[in-house]
């Protein structure tokens, strides 16, 4: 009979503590993790301090493209799994396709896919020039992320948790932002040419106990689309400062470099349909 007496009140205990043992562990979970143009370019600094000069762009140009490094993760609460799930083979994959699109300018002779251990971070333009030195580029596709996470229970979760946990419940409310960009800069200037961004947000519930895994999979899923939507919006602005070029002659300088041609300058998808449009008048004017 005693220990009937004492068997109710330490079952309430230790069923008391399991459940703020896991309302702390799962009341609100954060993770962060991004790199960033702006503390790269300019360490230390709130605003950028550098005055560009009117870019210079010399044809052909040699393009190098890289992903800026990221910085410590941060966050609370703890996930049991690394949530990010964007691996160098992703960024390598997306590198590629940012190289593709400079590769179809006819005014780009060569593309380099630089890795990130050759960016230091905070390196700056200094780190800039060195790439310029050692691989030949004149300009640069600079790629940086930005992947905010956050898991909270619902009211939902609390109020159906019983003594076999949550299976069944879809109480965690997970969320997910990414933001992707690509900056475009002429070395020697310091000067932005223009720049691409992709944006994406993913909700969903989940269990507790798949929580985990449901967060790992939408920072995936959000880091395709995210960077699906940037490389779309990349090859329209790329699109734009062609015109741009050519009708700004102020803001951009075009100049060729010793035994270039011109047949592939920022204007030059012109030529063929006015040396078509030139010979059929001629041919027109000789009957």
């Amino acid at each position: 009979m005693k220990f009937h007496r004492f068997l109710l009140p330490a079952l309430a205990a230790v069923l008391a503590f399991a459940l703020t043992g896991c309302v702390g562990l799962w009341g609100h979970r954060r993770h962060h993790e991004a790199s960033s143009v702006v503390q790269f370019l300019y360490p230390g600094k709130d605003l950028p301090f550098i005055q560009p000069q009117i870019p210079t762009l010399r044809l052909p140009l040699r393009v190098g493209v890289a992903f800026i490094p990221a910085g410590a993760p941060s966050g609370r609460g703890g996930f049991r799994y690394a949530p990010t799930g964007f691996n160098e083979q992703q960024k390598t994959d997306l590198l590629r396709k940012v190289a593709g699109q400079f590769k179809a300018l006819p005014f780009v002779q060569a593309i380099e896919i630089i890795p990130t251990t050759y960016l230091r971070p905070g390196g700056g333009f200094d780190n800039l020039d060195q790439l310029r030195a050692m691989l030949g580029i004149d300009v640069v596709a600079l790629i940086a992320y930005d992947q905010t996470q956050s898991s909270n229970d619902t009211e939902a979760s609390l109020a159906y948790w019983t003594i076999v946990g949550a299976y069944i419940v879809e109480g965690q409310r997970n969320a997910t932002h990414t933001l992707m960009e690509a900056v475009v800069y002429d070395i020697p200037s310091r000067s932005l040419l223009f720049r691409a961004a992709g944006a994406s947000t993913i909700k969903n519930h989940a269990t507790l106990v798949r929580s985990d895994y449901e967060l790992q999979r939408d920072s995936v899923r959000s880091l395709e689309e995210a960077s699906a939507q940037m490389t779309a919006s990349l090859a329209q602005e790329l699109d734009l400062f062609k015109v741009r070029a050519k009708e700004e002659p102020q803001s951009i300088r075009i100049e060729h470099k010793p035994g270039y041609t011109g047949a592939g300058e920022l204007g030059g998808w012109f030529a063929v349909p006015l040396a078509l449009l030139l010979g059929a008048l001629f041919l027109r004017s000789r009957r």
